[in-house]
């Protein structure tokens, strides 16, 4: 019986240590400016499913995945759906402004860097990707390329009437 016991005990634990309920927090109030000097506050994004995307114009995956990014943000922008890039490039606007024109990136960018980055958690390597629910909840964190399958099954859960 002990070690019936003994193994629930551990299922369950492992359960709620990687369900979504023990992963989820709370997005954190960060204040983020474009290049045109416009203010980002997430906390005024309630209501809308909220994509965090951490990047930098010298990495190559953070390249790739941006195409995605751009189909996903014309298609869901309307339905509910704000996407961030956060680029944590050094040189600041200088890089950044030249990437976002030439890659025609429909969404908002602005500056990060390691104090932001380190108020949603202490990854270590980009891109990383955070989604934030309706209520203002981080109930996704992905490092390395996110495809524009995987986000967009992602936002359909979030967008749905039961969430």
């Amino acid at each position: 019986m002990k070690n019936i016991l003994a193994v629930l005990m551990l299922a369950l634990s492992a359960f709620f240590s990687t369900s979504a309920f023990a992963q989820q927090r709370r997005a954190p109030n960060v204040f983020l400016t474009s290049a045109d000097g416009k203010t980002y506050d997430l906390s005024k994004y309630a209501g809308k499913v909220v994509v965090v995307n951490f990047w930098a114009t010298w990495c190559g995956p953070c390249r790739k995945e941006i195409p995605d990014f751009i189909e996903v943000y014309k298609n869901y922008k309307n339905k509910g759906v704000e996407i961030l890039g956060v680029s944590l490039d050094q040189d600041g606007w200088q890089k950044v402004t030249p990437f976002v024109k030439q890659n025609n990136i429909n969404y908002p960018v602005v500056l990060g860097n390691g104090e932001v980055a380190g108020k949603f958690s202490n990854f270590n390597a980009i891109p990383t990707t955070f989604i934030i629910d309706k209520r203002g909840n981080i109930v996704d964190e992905h490092t390395g390329v996110m495809t524009k399958s995987q986000l967009e099954a992602k936002l359909k859960r979030l967008l749905s009437p039961a969430s």
